[in-house]
């Protein structure tokens, strides 16, 4: 492995889509320099006004061969585009040994360069987002608090469950607000689950078929696993004499959600790839987001744990926050976390190669401590 390389103190920031918000200012009072990348100078322009930064940064128009042109050694950059855009800027991250980081899970193509990523001394920094992101940071924390409690040698049953959700801050119709692209909506509930449940791990082919009521501080909502939650049980640490009873990750919508999306999946049962493309589109324009309304972002992680004829300890945290006029909750969640993972690649406390948000039970602490502080606040609650 090279030396690591130390940061410039320039920043790229590439894309300015829903997700990016104060967190772009908040680099720009600590980086040296910041570049934001958008589809043409004039729309780089118009979100830096819109974000009240024209002047704390330079707007750019965006290809790859025009970004991978004014890397230089140690410059970090910060992609807020899909994550099938992430391997090529991570190619030419190593290329031009510039860090990259990201709030998306780790790709396939991501993973694969994390090798050269290392030799070239640079930090590829990823789920440092809301989900993944802060749920990572909230699921290390309270493991961290039941292992302090029960003892990780102890034999114990456990029940986590850690749900996340962007809804309206008032709801609608359609129970829903959509905070990303409604294609990626529509395709994530597509994919099957994997999860724990009863002790048993299981598959759900369609997600939404496994919606049950979840109460969160007294609230109903409707939840649902999605992607594969078995491998986050070594992710978080949690002891090999710990045994699950329930462990899943899955996304949170309002109560009444599965009733006002029952057309959705019919199409979605149905549908092949054109016609769910076709009404991604259609549910774009039929719910648009604007400027007037208002979302809300809920992230409810629990953790249940039973000795075996010993003590018990539970515990939770809530996160529950609604958008303003400057910005939405979800961009706040999702920028802000991005930007602390910059700041530590900037000041050099995060080591070449993959990192996510969340590695130790030390580092959630501290992230979390650093959010709450930049006003992305939560609520802590412990019992035994």
């Amino acid at each position: 492995m090279s030396d690591p390389v130390p940061a410039s103190g320039t920043v790229h920031w590439v894309g300015a889509g829903l997700s990016t918000g104060s967190g772009l200012a908040a680099l720009c009072e600590r980086a040296g320099r910041v570049r934001l990348w958008h589809r043409t100078a004039e729309r780089a322009a118009g979100a830096l006004t819109a974000l009240g930064l024209t002047g704390r940064a330079e707007p750019r128009a965006y290809t790859l061969r025009a970004l991978t042109a004014e890397l230089a050694p140690g410059d970090v950059v910060v992609s807020m585009l899909p994550a099938p855009e992430h391997g090529p800027l991570l190619a030419a991250c190593v290329d031009r040994r510039a860090h990259f980081a990201c709030s998306s899970y780790v790709s396939d193509a991501v993973l694969e360069q994390v090798p050269a990523a290392r030799r070239a001394g640079i930090t590829v920094l990823t789920e440092a987002g809301l989900d993944p992101g802060i749920d990572h940071l909230f699921a290390h924390a309270l493991v961290a608090r039941a292992r302090a409690a029960i003892g990780p040698a102890a034999p114990a049953s456990y029940r986590l469950t850690s749900y996340c959700g962007g809804v309206p801050a008032v709801p609608n119709d359609f129970r829903y607000r959509f905070s990303w692209a409604p294609l990626g909506v529509l395709n994530a509930l597509r994919s099957p689950a994997r999860y724990v449940e009863d002790g048993v791990e299981t598959v759900a082919g369609r997600p939404w078929e496994a919606t049950r009521r979840h109460l969160v501080d007294g609230e109903t909502f409707e939840v649902y696993p999605n992607r594969d939650s078995v491998p986050f049980i070594e992710q978080y640490g949690l002891p090999a004499a710990w045994k699950p009873e329930t462990f899943v990750r899955g996304t949170l919508r309002l109560d009444g959600w599965l009733r006002a999306w029952a057309p959705v999946f019919e199409e979605l049962t149905a549908g092949d790839d054109d016609r769910i493309a076709a009404l991604a589109r259609e549910l774009a324009d039929a719910y648009p987001t604007t400027d007037a309304d208002r979302d809300r972002v809920v992230l409810a992680v629990s953790l249940d744990v039973e000795a075996h004829g010993g003590p018990a300890w539970s515990g939770s945290l809530l996160l529950d926050l609604v958008g303003d006029e400057e910005e939405s909750a979800m961009a706040r969640c999702v920028s802000r976390t991005l930007a602390l993972g910059v700041r530590h690649i900037l000041d050099g406390t995060l080591p070449p190669g993959l990192n996510r948000a969340a590695e130790t039970a030390e580092r959630s602490a501290r992230w979390l401590d650093e959010l709450a502080a930049e006003g992305v606040a939560f609520t802590l609650r412990e019992d035994g």
